[in-house]
């Protein structure tokens, strides 16, 4: 081993974690505004709630927070209280701004195919920032993540498993041409994750 295989780690400062938090928030609410704006659904609590707005008079902020409300105990009991608290943070960043992003944008047409594909890629980054200053966006993938300790059970598994269910929940909904952008921004969003969100790629803390 080298002296310069592994650096040491530096932590982030307050102003750091707050303007990471801030601009993680803009780009998946901006994703999150793309998707809605065709139609279109992806992985994860943010697209439960994203199909849940087919049927429901309330807005995907409002069912997003509600949803990630079951999945705070657990963030509390995994993760910490510093964590928990900025995943609530975020969470209510990203609903706000969602839900009033029309008021400051005004676009008169995405093709699906283009808003799936970078609005998962917008996700994507903006999950990867939440993951780099020890936060999340809740839901799925903390409670993937309870399963995984208490009963070992592969946590990649069972957030495949919840995210196929909510694709398949859709198929009743979207077009098969929606549903076929849709997937193809789910795949952009885990691709930009799989490649980037890995042990000794980023040593701050």
């Amino acid at each position: 081993m080298t002296a310069i295989t592994k650096a040491p780690a530096s932590s982030h400062s307050v102003i750091e974690d707050a303007t990471a938090l801030l601009t993680a928030s803009c780009f998946v609410a901006f994703g999150v505004f793309m998707l809605r704006d065709c139609g279109l659904i992806t992985g994860g609590t943010a697209g439960l709630a994203l199909l849940l707005t087919h049927f429901s008079p309330f807005s995907f902020g409002q069912l997003f927070m509600a949803l990630n409300l079951p999945f705070f105990y657990l963030a509390w009991k995994k993760m910490g209280l510093a964590f928990t608290l900025r995943t609530i943070l975020s969470i209510v960043m990203v609903s706000l701004l969602s839900d009033n992003m029309g008021q400051v944008i005004q676009i008169g047409y995405v093709h699906p195919f283009f808003a799936g594909l970078v609005g998962g890629l917008m996700m994507g980054v903006g999950l990867l920032i939440f993951f780099r200053h020890k936060a999340s966006l809740g839901g799925f993938n903390i409670f993937a993540l309870y399963l995984q300790e208490r009963f070992n059970i592969r946590a990649g598994k069972v957030q495949m498993a919840l995210d196929c269910t909510i694709v398949v929940a859709s198929f009743f909904t979207l077009s098969p041409w929606l549903l076929l952008c849709s997937v193809v921004g789910a795949i952009a969003l885990n691709f930009i994750l799989a490649t980037n969100h890995k042990a000794g790629r980023y040593n701050a803390s």
